[in-house]
């Protein structure tokens, strides 16, 4: 058995180093100092009772990662004075279908291009595989969720995180823009990746960017790192997920507690989703009644009556969705769920 524990661990440091891991080279040079260490700590078996082979794998250990100007291949150093080259496997892209009203100027490329009533009811939406892989941008606990926030729709989920945190792009992809926050105001600094899919990734309050507009990028590629630019009030990352330009709720994908997908490989994206009312704890009855509301702005002289007998409906049934009473005092700028 110990035999068996000593040559998987060999094994490990010299064949299986992952694509991933070569993103991070600090990550790199730790795991492989940390491998190193364990075999040069073993000292239940000697060189001379392993078989020739496994003899061979003990001298050809990692120690080193070189970058080359290719940032999907890079030179790997061995113990023995060798090296090989390590391709990590540059994303497929089909140019056809990223290049669809491409617009790297522009935050949202699809505004006035797309209409939504001209998207189908439901979508299926492939999101991983075997070529294409995903990982969590960040996980961590969620400040704000998709919705309605105060008088301002939040399309997108807030991560909490500290300054300087590792931000990974979540599918494999071309980034689309990179933007400052004079370029973007409340988004801070920006990237936008867009996916083969149709869909499109944001990440926002960024303290720094690792990419540039059009390159590609391979799911879980460090692109950034977290930080609290723009309209922000402490750091996070904004995360949002589009398709053709159509924001909706990212935790119907992502569990970011976990860092897990929610959803299987192949999602089923429907139209009611993109309702700033609909979001992933709803049933699909929720969601589709959620999102078929009808909202009301009071403006000076508004009345639940006058409101009531606007929209067809009750002053009860007005202060049963909204949640309040009849003598309530409506405020101007205040939005009431008026029909549902």
């Amino acid at each position: 058995m110990k035999n068996v524990f000593f040559v998987l661990i060999i094994l490990f440091s010299t064949t299986t180093l992952s694509a991933q891991t070569f993103f991070d080279e600090s990550e790199t040079i730790e795991k492989m100092n940390t491998d190193t260490l364990i075999m040069q700590n073993i000292d239940l078996l000697t060189e001379s009772s392993l078989p020739e082979s496994t003899r061979e794998l003990v001298l050809r250990t990692v120690i080193d990662t070189i970058a080359t100007p290719d940032k999907f291949k890079k030179i790997v150093l061995f113990s023995d004075h060798t090296w090989e080259y390590y391709d990590l496997g540059m994303p497929v892209i089909n140019d056809s279908i990223i290049d669809l009203h491409w617009n790297d100027e522009k935050i949202h490329a699809y505004r006035d291009l797309v209409e939504l009533k001209s998207l189908p009811d439901e979508i299926d939406l492939l999101l991983v595989d075997s070529l294409h892989a995903f990982y969590a941008p960040i996980t961590g606990k969620i400040n704000s969720h998709y919705c309605f926030r105060g008088k301002r729709e939040h399309r997108g989920t807030d991560i909490k995180l500290e300054i300087g945190d590792p931000i990974r792009a979540c599918f494999d992809g071309k980034v689309r823009v990179v933007m400052n926050p004079r370029q973007t105001g409340g988004y801070g600094n920006l990237i936008v990746v867009r996916h083969a899919n149709g869909l499109e990734t944001y990440y926002a309050h960024l303290s720094s960017v690792k990419v540039k507009t059009g390159e590609i990028v391979k799911a879980g590629e460090i692109i950034g790192l977290g930080g609290n630019t723009g309209r922000s009030t402490g750091a996070h990352l904004h995360f949002e997920i589009r398709y053709q330009g159509f924001a909706f709720d990212p935790e119907r994908i992502i569990n970011f507690e976990t860092g897990e997908m929610r959803s299987a490989n192949l999602f089923c994206l429907k139209k009611h989703y993109f309702s700033i009312y609909s979001n992933y704890k709803q049933t699909d009855v929720q969601s589709l009644a959620a999102s078929q509301r009808i909202m009301h702005t009071i403006k000076s002289g508004d009345t639940l009556g006058g409101l009531a007998k606007k929209y067809g409906t009750t002053v009860t049934k007005l202060c049963t969705w909204n949640n309040i009473k009849s003598t309530t005092t409506l405020k101007i700028g205040r939005k009431l769920i008026v029909r549902q």
